[in-house]
C-alpha cells in the first residue's frame, strides 16, 4: 500500500478517533459542572439553614439582655437581628431556586415555624420588660416553653442537614461514576489515537530524511529562542537538507552579531534611563543624606563593575568626609586632606593605576585597582569629590566610562551646592546673625505650632532681658555691646543645652522654651541663667565690662492649657522682676508672683 493511502487513511481514523474523544470530553466536563453544581446547592442550603439557627440564637441572646439589663443598645441589636432574620426567611421560600426538593422545603416550612414561635415568645419578653414586669419577662424567655420550641429548632436544622446531605453526596456519586467512565473512554480513544499517530510515524519517515530534520530542529527551536550558543555542523550535502543546513548557520551568524548590538543598546538605553532616574531624584533631593542614599543606590546599577564614594569638602575646607559608598571594600580613606587627591588639585578627572605612568592619589587604599576621581565643581568651586573604583585588570572600562562619570559627577555637583546654599538661607532665616540663636520669627512659630496642637504638652516660657544694657554701648561702643550679647547667648546655650530652644527675642531681650518640664526644674535654670550670667567677666579691648546681670520673667502652660498667652504672661512676669530691682527672677504662679532676687 502506498504510503500517500496509509497517510489518508491515517488521516482519516485520526479525525474520528479525535472527535469521538473530544465528545466523551465534552461529556466529562458536564458531568464535573453537574458534580460542582451539587456541591454549590448542598453548602447553599446548608449554609441558610446554619444562618436561620445563628441568628435566631443571636436574636434571642440579646432580648435576653435587654431584659436582664435594659440596656436599649440590645433591643436595637434584636431588632437588627430580626430584621436579618426576615430577610433570611424570606430566602428560605425560595429556596427551591438553590435546588431544594419539596420534602426540603417543608423542613424549611418546619424552621421557618418555630423561628416564628421564638419571635413571639421574645417579643412577648420584651413587652413585659418594658412595662416593668421583669420577672414575667425572664419566665418567657428563660422558661420552659421557649428551651422546647429552641430545642425543637436546632433538631429540625439537624433533620434538615442530613436529607440534604444525604441528597447531594447520592447526587454527587452519580455525577463523578458518570465524569470517570467519560473520562476513561476519551483516554482510551486518545490512546489508540496516539498509537495510530506513532504507527504513522514509524512505517512513513525514513532514516535518512528524519533524524537530520529532528537535529536541525532542535537547533532551529534553540534560534528561535534567541540561544546562538547552539552550534551548527555543516554538513557537505547537495541536496535540500544541505542548503537548509547552510542557512541555518547563517542565521546564527546574523543572530549572534545582531545579539552583540542588541546587547550595546538596551545596557546604553538602561544606563541613560538609570541617569536620567537618579538626576531626577537628585532634585528633589532636600538634604546631603538624601542625596548620598540617592547616589549609592543608583551608581552600581549604571556601572555594575564600579565601586566609590561620595566625598564633600567640610565648611573650613580642611577636609574631604565620605558622606556615601557603594559596593564592597572601600577603596579609599573615609576623611583625607584635599591634597591627597590630584584630581581635586588640578580640578579635573584624574586616573589613578598602578601601570600607568603617572602619580597616584594618596587617599587611595587599595593601589592594586584602577580608581577614577572627579572633583564636584559647582560655579567655579570644588565642594567635594566622586571617586569610582574597578578591576585592576580592567582599566578599559572605567576610561570608557568616564563620560557618563562626569556627567553623573556635574550633576551631583550641582544638587549639593543647592542643599548647600539651601541650608545657608534656611539658617539665615531662623537664626540670629549676631548670636546664632533662633530670632523671633522662629519664637512665634513655635509657640503658634503648640497652640494648634489638639492637646498641647507641658510648655514654659522664659522672658530674659539684661539689665541696663544701653551702658554697655555707651560707655565702651556698640562692639562691647555685641560681645556682651553674644557670651550671654553663649551661656544660655550651654545652661539650657538639650532641655529646650534658646531664642533672640529683640536687642537684649532673650526667650527660652522648655517642654516638658515641672514649674521648679524650670525655675532653678533660670536662676542657674541668672547667677552664671553675674559671674561672667568681660573685656573689650582691655576694659573690663564690668557686672552683667539678667532679669527674668517664668510663666508656664500645664497640660493642654492655653499656649497663645504665654509669651505675654512670661513677658509681664520680666516687666515685675525689673520693677522689683532687676538681676532676679520672677515667676507667675496661680495669679501670685514668686521671685528670687540676687
Amino acid at each position: 500500500m502506498k504510503i500517500s493511502t496509509i497517510t489518508n487513511w491515517a488521516y482519516g481514523v485520526t479525525v474520528i478517533l479525535t472527535a469521538l474523544s473530544g465528545t466523551a470530553f465534552i461529556l466529562s466536563v458536564r458531568s464535573a459542572h453537574d458534580e460542582r453544581r451539587s456541591v454549590e446547592e448542598h453548602l447553599a442550603l446548608i449554609g441558610l439553614a446554619d444562618q436561620l439557627e445563628i441568628e435566631a440564637e443571636l436574636r434571642t441572646d440579646e432580648a435576653r439582655l435587654y431584659v436582664m439589663r435594659g440596656d436599649t443598645i440590645h433591643l436595637e441589636a434584636f431588632e437588627v437581628a430580626n430584621a436579618e432574620e426576615h430577610r433570611l426567611e424570606e430566602k428560605a421560600r425560595h429556596a427551591d431556586e438553590n435546588g431544594a426538593t419539596q420534602n426540603e422545603l417543608v423542613l424549611f416550612e418546619q424552621i421557618r415555624s418555630q423561628i416564628d414561635t421564638l419571635e413571639t415568645l421574645e417579643l412577648e419578653g420584651i413587652e413585659a420588660s418594658k412595662a416593668g414586669n421583669d420577672e414575667a419577662a425572664r419566665s418567657i424567655l428563660f422558661g420552659e416553653e421557649h428551651y422546647r420550641h429552641h430545642i425543637q429548632l436546632v433538631e429540625n436544622v439537624a433533620r434538615f442537614r442530613e436529607v440534604v446531605e444525604a441528597r447531594t453526596t447520592e447526587a454527587l456519586e452519580i455525577a463523578k461514576l458518570r465524569s470517570d467512565w467519560y473520562g476513561l473512554i476519551a483516554r482510551i480513544l486518545l490512546g489508540i489515537t496516539a498509537a495510530l499517530f506513532l504507527g504513522v510515524l514509524y512505517f512513513v519517515l525514513r532514516r535518512r530524511v528524519a533524524l537530520p530534520l529532528k537535529r536541525m530542529s532542535g537547533i532551529v527551536n534553540r534560534l528561535a529562542t534567541q540561544d546562538y550558543e547552539v552550534e551548527v555542523p555543516l554538513e557537505n550535502r547537495s541536496d535540500e537538507i544541505g542548503e537548509l543546513n547552510a542557512a541555518i548557520h547563517i542565521f546564527r551568524q546574523n543572530g549572534l552579531e545582531r545579539e552583540r548590538l542588541d546587547m550595546e543598546s538596551q545596557r546604553e538605553v538602561k544606563m541613560k534611563d538609570l541617569f536620567l532616574q537618579m538626576m531626577h531624584r537628585l532634585q528633589a533631593c532636600q538634604r546631603l543624606e538624601e542625596l548620598s542614599d540617592v547616589v549609592s543606590i543608583f551608581a552600581p546599577h549604571i556601572f555594575p563593575d564600579l565601586s566609590g564614594g561620595l566625598y564633600v569638602i567640610n565648611e573650613q575646607r580642611t577636609a574631604l568626609k565620605q558622606v556615601g559608598f557603594w559596593k564592597t571594600p572601600q577603596s579609599s580613606l573615609p576623611e583625607f586632606s584635599p591634597h591627597s587627591c590630584w584630581g581635586f588639585r588640578r580640578g579635573c578627572a584624574h586616573v589613578s593605576h598602578s601601570s600607568r605612568e603617572d602619580v597616584m592619589c594618596s587617599h587611595l587604599t587599595d593601589t592594586a585597582s584602577v580608581a577614577l576621581c572627579v572633583p564636584l565643581t559647582a560655579q567655579g568651586d570644588i565642594i567635594g569629590l566622586l571617586s569610582f573604583t574597578g578591576p585592576a585588570d580592567d582599566e578599559t572600562s572605567i576610561i570608557e566610562a568616564q563620560l557618563y562619570l562626569k556627567m553623573i559627577a556635574e550633576n551631583v555637583a550641582l544638587a549639593v551646592a543647592n542643599l548647600q546654599l539651601r541650608e545657608r538661607l534656611t539658617q539665615l532665616a531662623v537664626r540670629d546673625g549676631l548670636t546664632g540663636l533662633f530670632n523671633r520669627r522662629s519664637l512665634d512659630q513655635a509657640l503658634r505650632e503648640k497652640a494648634g496642637e489638639s492637646e498641647p504638652a507641658r510648655l514654659t516660657c522664659l522672658m530674659l532681658d539684661i539689665d541696663k544694657f544701653k551702658r554697655f554701648n555707651d560707655e565702651f561702643g556698640h562692639d562691647a555691646g555685641d560681645l556682651v550679647m553674644q557670651s550671654f547667648a553663649g551661656l544660655l546655650t550651654e545652661v539650657v543645652g538639650d532641655r529646650g530652644d534658646c531664642y533672640r527675642y529683640g536687642g537684649e531681650e532673650f526667650a527660652v522654651l522648655l517642654p516638658e518640664m515641672p514649674r521648679e526644674d524650670a525655675f532653678r535654670i533660670a536662676e542657674d541663667i541668672r547667677t552664671r550670667t553675674a559671674r561672667m567677666a568681660l573685656s573689650h579691648r582691655g576694659m573690663v565690662l564690668g557686672l552683667v546681670t539678667v532679669s527674668i520673667g517664668l510663666a508656664d502652660t500645664p497640660q493642654g492649657g492655653v499656649v497663645s498667652s504665654l509669651r505675654t504672661r512670661a513677658d509681664v512676669a520680666l516687666l515685675k522682676a525689673k520693677d522689683a530691682g532687676r538681676d532676679r527672677t520672677v515667676c507667675e504662679e496661680d495669679g501670685d508672683l514668686r521671685q528670687a532676687a540676687g
